[in-house]
């Protein structure tokens, strides 16, 4: 009796301790193959990405290779559906549909992002960038992924800094030479409060507006002046619009940005984030190296149609105009976070 008991109590605990193997066997089985459906889990994705210029805009076109690459690396599992000329929405509509998810990825200039998350506004302070090689290095170094980083909060995943390239100043009524041919000229500005303020401070009466509405308030004459990149003055035709004068002011240097909804982006395996991420880096360098590269072609577009362009500007009564700006938002933006970006070598 006790040799069965012994036998039954043996066979007993082999049980125990087989089941109790197979279960951290499980355990490890589960977290192992979790991890690879992370990294394959065989889904094919197609992606919504907006922007709010023309189809042969650089952002268009580096979306284009974007695509191609990713396709590529993925064997067609992930694809993106493009949507130019704002046809998901402006810019702003753009990246409140990435907070809530409802696209997935968008290219916008920094200005409207800065309405979702404030800190992005120190970018758009007149002046701030000496350059474009300034420029890059503070956004492609660590204040720049700082920014990016900080996307997160507001549910966006910053990818990379592409640039809407440097603005000017194009009106209806008379060349600008000076600040004092701003006095009380009607500008449309993007829904910015930097830049608000700084057309403020030089004597201007900024009207914000989106892209898709400004075009019909210049041909209508409900404001005189806008700002933008002289790719956007050629590829939107403002000559129709009643721009006849361009001042090469370069007030800002506008960086644009590739952003992801993170609410999508957290859904994703880990291998197409990276492949993602590492393919938008390059979009975005290549989208730099056309803006540069069109950017003159689009000068001499606007000559040929008659527009009179205003060069060699005496910018230093601008950057005295603008100080006041400066002594405002440094509380906002933290006056050493601006010194940093403008001595950053």
């Amino acid at each position: 009796m006790k040799k069965r008991i012994s036998f039954l109590t043996a066979i007993l605990l082999t049980f125990v301790l087989v089941f109790s193997a197979c279960g951290g066997q499980t355990s490890s089985t589960s977290d192992s193959g979790g991890e690879e459906a992370k990294q394959d889990n065989g889904k094919t994705y197609v992606f919504k990405v907006g922007h709010s210029l023309p189809e042969d805009h650089p952002y268009q076109l580096s979306l284009e290779k974007l695509n191609e690459a990713v396709q590529e690396r993925t064997n067609g599992k992930v694809k993106f559906e493009l949507y130019p000329s704002s046809a998901l929405g402006a810019e702003r509509e753009l990246t409140e549909a990435l907070t809530l998810g409802t696209i997935d990825m968008a290219i916008s200039s920094t200005g409207p992002i800065s309405n979702f998350y404030k800190d992005m506004g120190v970018v758009d302070l007149p002046y701030l960038f000496s350059g474009r090689e300034h420029a890059y290095k503070v956004l492609d170094g660590e204040i720049g992924q700082e920014l990016l980083q900080g996307l997160e909060s507001v549910g966006i995943i910053g990818l990379a800094w592409g640039e809407n390239g440097i603005r000017h100043i194009t009106n209806a009524k008379h060349p600008i030479k000076s600040p004092a041919d701003l006095q009380g000229l009607k500008i449309r500005t993007m829904e910015n409060p930097v830049h608000m303020a700084a057309f403020e401070a030089l004597g201007a009466k900024p009207t914000p507006m989106a892209w898709t509405e400004a075009l019909t308030a210049l041909q209508q004459g409900v404001v005189d002046a806008q700002e933008n990149p002289a790719i956007v003055a050629d590829q939107f035709m403002l000559y129709e619009a009643n721009q006849k004068y361009m001042t090469l002011t370069g007030h800002v240097y506008s960086p644009a940005i590739y952003m992801f909804s993170k609410a999508v982006w957290d859904t994703l395996p880990s291998d197409i984030q990276q492949i993602i991420k590492e393919e938008t880096k390059k979009a975005a360098d290549y989208e730099r190296e056309l803006i540069v590269q069109m950017e003159q072609d689009s000068l001499e577009v606007l000559k040929e149609k008659g527009v009179e362009i205003i060069e060699n500007v005496d910018i230093t009564p601008f950057r005295e105009a603008i100080k006041p700006v400066y002594d405002k938002y440094g509380e906002t933006f933290g006056q050493d976070l601006i010194n940093h970006i403008i001595y950053t070598q």
